[in-house]
């Protein structure tokens, strides 16, 4: 499979440098921007249009935000293997949308504790659940989505965004092995912290 073009890109990120910028590329380019909380307001707050995820999948974010994007309209969205038949059926009985771009940097559980007098409870509200989950999803079906999970990955996806009108397979892969370290070494410290 070769480029898979980005239509749908959900971004929800706690470290906003450069993504206002990035999604406004994007979706200068054609793409649908989805988001959730602090980033669908510091996206919209940059003048863009910005699809809530709260109103796609009509289920409120709660918990203090613990629970936003862990719903089947996303998930079902990330892993959706598009060569598949029954895939997309499920996905037009079900009104679920592809998300062909991921942009997830986690929360800054490392910066936390490295904090002096940092709380337990402190530390625990900075272990993300959803971020990893949405990761490793779009990591998983890089065949076909592409996983950003750092800020300076934005130039390669923007460059063959922008020339092929979406992101080839070669880029998807090493996006998606950098998307599994990732999620490794978060894990890894917050597994230390314990």
């Amino acid at each position: 499979m070769s480029t898979i073009p980005i239509t749908n890109a959900l971004i929800s990120v706690s470290d906003k440098t450069g993504v206002a910028e990035f999604a406004k590329a994007l979706s200068d380019a054609g793409a649908n921007l989805h988001s959730t909380g602090g980033t669908r307001k510091a996206l919209e707050a940059a003048g863009l249009q910005v699809h809530d995820i709260s109103t796609y999948t009509g289920f409120p974010e709660m918990m203090d935000g613990r629970l936003k994007t862990l719903h089947p309209k996303v998930f079902g969205g990330l892993l959706c293997r598009h060569d598949r038949a029954d895939d997309m059926a499920g996905l037009r009985e079900h009104g679920i949308e592809k998300f062909e771009l991921v942009v997830v940097h986690l929360y800054p559980f490392e910066a936390t504790i490295a904090r002096e007098g940092v709380t337990s409870a402190e530390a625990i509200e900075q272990i993300d659940i959803g971020g990893p989950s949405l990761v490793r999803a779009a990591a998983k079906n890089h065949k076909f989505t592409t996983i950003a999970t750092d800020a300076t990955q934005y130039a390669d996806i923007l460059e063959q965004f922008s020339s092929q009108g979406g992101t080839d397979l070669v880029l998807r892969s090493r996006l998606a092995a950098a998307a599994f370290a990732r999620t490794a070494d978060y894990d890894k410290a917050i597994a230390n912290w314990f």
